[in-house]
């Protein structure tokens, strides 16, 4: 399904040669783009997301059930047809956590591949924050020393603890070096299972059950920020945060005051930590189905909103920095950024060998 293209030169070598596509299938969602080069990146050609909550259940019974393998095979059959109908020629196509804790995750992809052709390749932790960072780091200042990378993700919750270097080789503003990261085995789909499986939607969770939730995150982040002295570095304002999930993009949606999403505005924007800590005071005495009313929450979001608002509070208490700032962008993004920098290496030793 992803063949060579032929080699040209100049606008039609290396990466202007080619038409990339990249599948990110976590725990929650499903989410494709296809794109081509540009010359200040990429321009995507097709997009698509759909919440195909794969890893339900995951958690506590160790295997992905049957609807969300067949609601994931009907997602992943509309991205292999845009895949196709683009005629895309370089791919990756990476799965996360569900399919790296499931007993049955090898099999459930041999099954991906039968139905759809799509080959999926499962990534540790270190991959998706290696990823997650080729796609942020131009939001990232330079004049700070430091950055800490947060991810928010259906089965984990990802953060990378950064050393940012201001870069003057006309390339890029902002060079890093990822120091450490850790992988927090909660994200919203297994907090919310874990905390509030059962809870109708009418019946608020109560701030007793919040608490406890934030608490959780805390306690999988404090050996992390000791080990690092990530605390100090924060006091001394040597810090700076990018929060890249659904769940920081949605909070600033809703700050923005947006009707509706619209990724260029969100993408890039910055929240507040007093308006986050504010958001999450408020979303906490409600009931799944009073979130729903929420613009840019929805049913698709609303039963998860809770736990998301949980973890991003946790890692604002536990490193108070004055902002976030805000990305909508991921892994898909970094896969696509890997594919183009692939094909030029290779179109540039075809050239050195015929020269």
């Amino acid at each position: 399904m992803a063949g060579d293209a032929t080699s040209k030169g100049g606008w039609h070598s290396g990466r202007f040669a080619h038409t990339f596509a990249a599948i990110d299938l976590g725990t929650n969602n499903c989410r494709l783009l296809v794109a081509r080069a540009s010359v200040s990146g990429f321009e995507v050609v097709d997009a698509y997301s759909r919440p195909v909550r794969l890893g339900q259940g995951v958690a506590l019974n160790g295997a992905l059930c049957g609807d969300a393998i067949e609601r994931t095979l009907e997602a992943l059959g509309v991205c292999a047809a845009k895949i196709e109908r683009h005629g895309v020629t370089r791919a990756r196509h990476i799965a996360t956590e569900a399919c790296r804790r499931a007993c049955n995750g090898d099999d459930f992809l041999a099954l991906v591949r039968a139905r759809t052709g799509l080959g999926f390749e499962v990534i540790p932790p270190t991959e998706e924050a290696r990823l997650a960072l080729a796609s942020c780091e131009n939001l990232l200042d330079p004049s700070i020393p430091y950055g800490l990378l947060v991810d928010i993700g259906g089965g984990s919750t990802e953060v990378c603890w950064l050393r940012v270097v201001e870069r003057k080789d006309g390339i890029a503003a902002v060079g890093t070096e990822l120091i450490d990261m850790t992988s927090v085995p909660w994200g919203v789909v297994t907090l919310t299972e874990a905390c509030a499986d059962g809870r109708s939607r009418e019946q608020p969770m109560g701030r007793a059950c919040y608490d406890d939730m934030v608490e959780r995150i805390r306690q999988s982040l404090r050996p992390f920020c000791i080990r690092h002295g990530i605390g100090g570095a924060v006091m001394r304002g040597e810090v700076q945060m990018i929060g890249a999930s659904g769940t920081v993009t949605t909070f600033s949606a809703h700050h923005l005051g947006l009707k509706r999403y619209h990724r260029a505005t969100v993408d890039g924007s910055r929240l507040a930590r007093d308006s986050i800590l504010t958001i999450c005071a408020q979303l906490a005495g409600l009931s799944v189905a009073e979130m729903t009313a929420f613009p840019c929450i929805g049913d698709d979001r609303a039963d998860l909103a809770l736990a998301g608002g949980a973890i991003l509070e946790a890692v604002c208490r536990q490193w108070p920095t004055p902002m976030v700032r805000v990305a909508d962008r991921g892994l898909r993004e970094g896969v696509l950024m890997d594919l183009m920098r692939q094909a030029d290496r290779e179109a540039d030793l075809q050239c050195r060998r015929g020269c």
